[in-house]
């Protein structure tokens, strides 16, 4: 792992009330992180230095181009922390098309967003409190978020009892969720059944990486866009927006978080 941190101490002037005052603080640190695969460059990402390791194996493990651990042969990260390099045990072929998604610092995907996934099956459920209770959990006061702002975070929750299992940070939205599946992999968590929370925007690559670890419940701080709302109604996940305080925004699936009003817009796919 890099002994680079996530946070970088900084000096600033801080203007209040007309007067100014030096402080001392910190900010979120970025830098590019290139993952190479049996000796090829995969991609570039723009990261939080920091569970490098994790990041590498999340993106592939969401991407589709890796099944579980038993395939990694050799994961070794750079002294700089700038270079993850992965050795298979299997041949490795990149897909031939990037798209560019709406991420922060621009990610990558290598999967058309709108395809490929089946309705999820799942029966778990939450209160809206007990949402609300795990999101007030989600960034404690030793985070990288307390330190210095500037960084999303994500959870892996269980339902049934409220406990977070995971939960990592990143200046990237979709990287913080890259490194939860990572995470994940790397510790032999479940994700299947579990709900994914998350500080950021949802958006439909945001989407299918949730559909991929299998969670039937996403719920952000912010807002999910037209593309990962019609997602959730199509493959029959909960997404919850604005939680914020005392209240939420329940875009579709209401039926896991107690709720018996509804609309049958929340249920159907846009057609």
């Amino acid at each position: 792992m890099s002994s680079l941190s996530g946070a970088i101490p900084i000096q600033w002037l801080d203007y209040h009330k007309g007067d100014w005052q030096p402080k001392d603080g910190a900010v979120i640190n970025e830098a590019m992180i290139t993952i190479y695969v049996n000796g090829n460059e995969l991609a570039t990402i723009m990261s939080t230095p920091q569970e490098q390791d994790l990041l590498a194996l999340g993106f592939m493990k969401n991407e589709g181009m890796l099944a579980d651990l038993s395939e990694v042969e050799i994961l070794y990260v750079s002294q700089a922390g700038c270079c993850v390099d992965i050795w298979l045990n299997r041949p490795f072929i990149k897909p031939p098309r990037v798209v560019i998604t709406s991420g922060c610092g621009g990610g990558v995907t290598y999967s058309d967003p709108e395809t490929g996934v089946n309705p999820l099956h799942s029966a778990v459920h939450i209160t809206p409190p007990d949402l609300q209770s795990a999101f007030r959990r989600l960034q404690p006061p030793n985070s990288l978020y307390a330190r210095s702002r500037g960084v999303h975070a994500a959870g892996l929750l269980d339902p049934k009892n409220g406990e977070l299992l995971v939960i990592v940070e990143d200046v990237g939205r979709h990287n913080a969720i890259d490194k939860l599946t990572g995470s994940c992999l790397k510790h032999e968590i479940e994700t299947r059944d579990r709900a994914l929370l998350t500080t950021g925007r949802i958006s439909s690559e945001m989407m299918r990486k949730a559909a991929a670890m299998g969670c039937p419940i996403v719920a952000s701080r912010t807002s999910p866009t037209s593309l990962s709302v019609e997602m959730a109604r199509a493959w029959n996940i909960t997404l919850v927006g604005y939680v914020r305080g005392g209240s939420m925004r329940v875009y579709s699936h209401p039926k896991r978080l107690g709720i018996t009003l509804s609309s049958p817009a929340l249920t159907q796919a846009k057609t």
